[in-house]
């Protein structure tokens, strides 16, 4: 697991591990982290492009170079935590690649420092290089 003052977004091990058992299986990747509809809060994972982004989605990072986006609405609620994509036994979201594998993704968060908020407010986020 990778972490430095800039990154919104972070995986564990273990989920770098299924990111890459999924890669192969159905090539290049995106992540979306749910708002609470449907799937709960869990982070979705698709074939890249699968998932329609909108003009006021905000993307966070790259996983291992899979791009993660969330809601506008969802980042205001956390924009001061860092999202950390961990592995769990389970079933994963109805549409999201993990489901069935008997392992699902999961959203861990941790609250950013005064210092790294200050980092972050005059950092700009950028889109993926297209």
């Amino acid at each position: 697991m990778t972490n430095s003052m800039a990154d919104r977004v972070i995986a564990t091990d273990s989920a770098l591990a299924l990111l890459a058992l999924l890669r192969q299986k159905y090539g290049p990747l995106m992540f979306f982290q749910s708002g609470g509809c449907c799937d709960g809060s869990s982070p979705m994972c698709y074939a890249a492009g699968e998932f329609s982004i909108g003009p006021d989605d905000v993307y966070l990072g790259n996983l291992d170079g899979t791009p993660f986006y969330i809601g506008h609405a969802q980042f205001e609620y956390w924009k001061h935590t860092q999202l950390i994509i961990d592995v769990v036994d389970g079933m994963g979201g109805m549409f999201s690649l993990d489901n069935g594998t008997g392992k699902r993704f999961l959203t861990r968060s941790r609250l950013f420092s005064d210092e790294e908020n200050a980092f972050l407010e005059q950092t700009a986020l950028t889109p993926p290089p297209a």
